[in-house]
C-alpha cells in the first residue's frame, strides 16, 4: 500500500527558508516521477515542483528560482527546499505520486509565511 508522509511545514517569516520532507513507502521513489502541489484557502490546487525518475525537475513559474526538488534514494524521501518564502506561498503542500493508474497524496503539511 502506498503512503506519503510529509514534515518540514511550519511558520516562518517572510525571506526565511523550510526544507519539506516526503517520506514514502509502498514505492521506490527513484522509480517514480514525484510532485509537490500546495492548496491555498480559496485557492486551486497547484504545481509547485516535480522531479522525474531521471532526475530531471521543474517547477511552476511562481517558485521557479527560489524551491528545489530532490530526493533521497536510499532514505525513499523526497525534498522541497524552500527559500526567500514569500506570505503568498503560504498554503498547505503535498506529496503526490501517480502508481498503478491512480494519484496518491499525502496529508499534507502546513506551511504559514508570516510578514
Amino acid at each position: 500500500q502506498v503512503q506519503l508522509v510529509e514534515s518540514g511545514g511550519g511558520l516562518v517569516q517572510a525571506g526565511g527558508t523550510l526544507r519539506l520532507s516526503c517520506a514514502a513507502s509502498g514505492i521506490t521513489v527513484s522509480t517514480k516521477s514525484m510532485g509537490w502541489y500546495r492548496q491555498a484557502p480559496g485557492k486551486q490546487r497547484e504545481l509547485v515542483a516535480g522531479i522525474l525518475s531521471s532526475g530531471s525537475s521543474y517547477y511552476g513559474d511562481s517558485v521557479k528560482g527560489r524551491f528545489a526538488i530532490s530526493r533521497d534514494n536510499t532514505k525513499n524521501t523526497v525534498y522541497l527546499q524552500m527559500n526567500s518564502l514569500k506570505v503568498e506561498d503560504t498554503a498547505v503542500y503535498l506529496c503526490n505520486v501517480y502508481h498503478g493508474y491512480r494519484d496518491y497524496w499525502g496529508q499534507g503539511t502546513q506551511v504559514t509565511v508570516s510578514s
